[in-house]
């Protein structure tokens, strides 16, 4: 069964008693590991995995194939993506007509930023330079663009780039939506047995609490030179009770992002009831 999900701290966390055969019953796992922005294309052809880890701004392109599973993916509350720039005095009315990069266009670090910017950025900003979302900083850093929309550990580093926060998209949705931030989704075709991958996504992550120590070297492997103490608080972020199960505030989180921006005009709409299945 071929499987897609991203080499950070928290995915391979989550995922790492499923795919070394920890749990009982489940198949042998062909794992790729890919950043969001790759996935989110993979969700629309027809060549895509089984099970991928997928934006929530993706969804909607891909719920034709694929179904939303109620676990294994992110969400949380202060843990949301943050505009970064390397001038302290840049604010959202002067981010105006600027150029900022992001890591994907159908992210839900996008849709946070697009429906921010329409509150608070009169006239919008200019151009989208759409980059890894590793050079982001780099690139804010030197001055290739003017901010970035950042996500995952960039949280705790930036300082090292000596960059400056904008805004904190996640603290600005919590306040607008008493509801937690929709990060990242898991998808598996419609065709396999949705129920038994979801006990076996469950049973992984009730796993990789219990025995946090086993998944230790795997996660340093592929943390991309972060420290331990990082990729720790990385897991510490983004691993909570909405891994284990989605529940009504996390669905409502997730129709809450969605219907918001179909109504600006930023993804399709959809049935929104039909992702719980």
């Amino acid at each position: 069964m071929k499987i897609i999900f991203s080499p950070c701290p928290n995915d391979t966390f989550i995922f790492h008693a499923l795919v070394h055969g920890l749990i009982p019953g489940t198949p042998t796992f062909d794992v790729t590991y890919a950043d969001i922005d790759i996935t989110n294309k993979l969700a629309v052809s027809p060549d895509g995995p089984d099970i991928m880890k997928i934006s929530y701004g993706a969804l909607p392109w891909a719920s034709s194939e694929y179904a939303l599973l109620p676990c294994g993916g992110a969400l949380g509350r202060g843990c949301g993506p943050l505009v970064l720039t390397n001038d302290n005095s840049m604010t959202p009315t002067t981010l105006a007509g600027k150029r900022v990069a992001v890591p994907s266009e159908r992210s839900t670090a996008y849709l946070l930023f697009r429906l921010w910017t329409a509150q608070q950025v009169p006239g919008g900003v200019g151009e989208i330079v759409v980059m890894p979302f590793h050079e982001i900083m780099p690139a804010v850093r030197d001055g290739l663009v003017d901010a970035g929309l950042v996500i995952h550990e960039a949280r705790f580093t930036y300082h090292t780039f000596g960059l400056s926060l904008l805004t904190d998209l996640g603290n600005w949705w919590e306040e607008d939506t008493n509801l937690p931030i929709p990060l990242g989704a898991i998808i598996a075709r419609r065709t396999l047995n949705l129920k038994q991958i979801t006990e076996w996504i469950q049973s992984s992550v009730e796993h990789a609490w219990a025995h946090p120590e086993l998944s230790r070297e795997y996660i340093m492997s592929h943390a991309q030179e972060l420290s331990v103490e990082v990729a720790q608080a990385h897991i510490d972020l983004y691993v909570n009770k909405f891994s284990a199960n989605l529940g009504d505030d996390g669905f409502a989180a997730v129709f809450a992002l969605l219907s918001r921006a179909a109504k600006e005009g930023l993804v399709p709409e959809i049935d929104l009831e039909a992702l719980r299945w």
